[in-house]
């Protein structure tokens, strides 16, 4: 399994719709990207925040991370800052 790790900054003046673009527009499309396993989303802290996906390979990893580009973000509000794919080489 493998991970993509998002980091992104995000305007704290756009915080709802910010928000609204996370439920309405990312999760559902990434959730719905083949070989995705899990999604999770931290909340902003000075206005820094992190996703992490779980994938089912690296090629899936990959793949997911190539679909996202800085320049398009669906999100107002947000800007990606980077992608690290990783193994995962542990869980409980």
């Amino acid at each position: 399994m493998h991970a993509n790790v998002v980091f992104v900054n995000v305007d704290a003046t756009q915080a709802d719709p910010a928000g609204r673009g996370l439920h309405d527009h990312v999760i559902p499309r990434i959730s719905h990207t083949a070989g995705f396993v899990a999604g999770y989303w931290l909340e902003p802290v000075n206005g820094k925040s992190i996703s992490v996906t779980l994938w089912e390979t690296e090629h899936a990893a990959r793949e997911a991370a190539g679909l996202i580009r800085p320049a398009s973000s669906p999100t107002t509000g947000v800007k990606l800052d980077r992608i690290e794919t990783r193994e995962v080489i542990g869980q409980a």
